[in-house]
């Protein structure tokens, strides 16, 4: 029987495709949608599972992980973050859109 473990999947966008981790093992997929990087994801920590060596297991693995919000206050005071480097920040990050 086969023991049945948690682990963490954190999936981002990159470009035109999405990006998933799990932290706790430091394995990493990919796929074209959210559900596919995921399965992706559950497909390669079965393989890691399957055919690596228990070393190479203890060597990967992490204690818990813990996923939590911040609050950071972001100011606009620095030299920076002013004028059109703050804008072109924005803009190359997704944080805002030209019309």
């Amino acid at each position: 029987m086969k023991n049945i473990q948690n682990f963490t999947a954190i999936i981002e966008k990159e470009d035109n495709m999405y990006v998933s981790l799990c932290p706790e093992l430091d394995v990493a997929s990919q796929g074209d949608t959210v559900e596919e990087a995921k399965a992706n994801l559950q497909e390669a920590i079965e393989l890691l599972f399957e055919h690596a060596s228990k070393e190479e297991i203890a060597t990967r693995l992490k204690g818990d992980v813990f996923i939590t919000n911040l609050q950071i206050a972001v100011g606009v005071n620095s030299k920076y973050f002013q004028g059109k480097i703050y804008a072109k920040i924005l803009y190359e990050n997704g944080f805002v859109q030209v019309p």
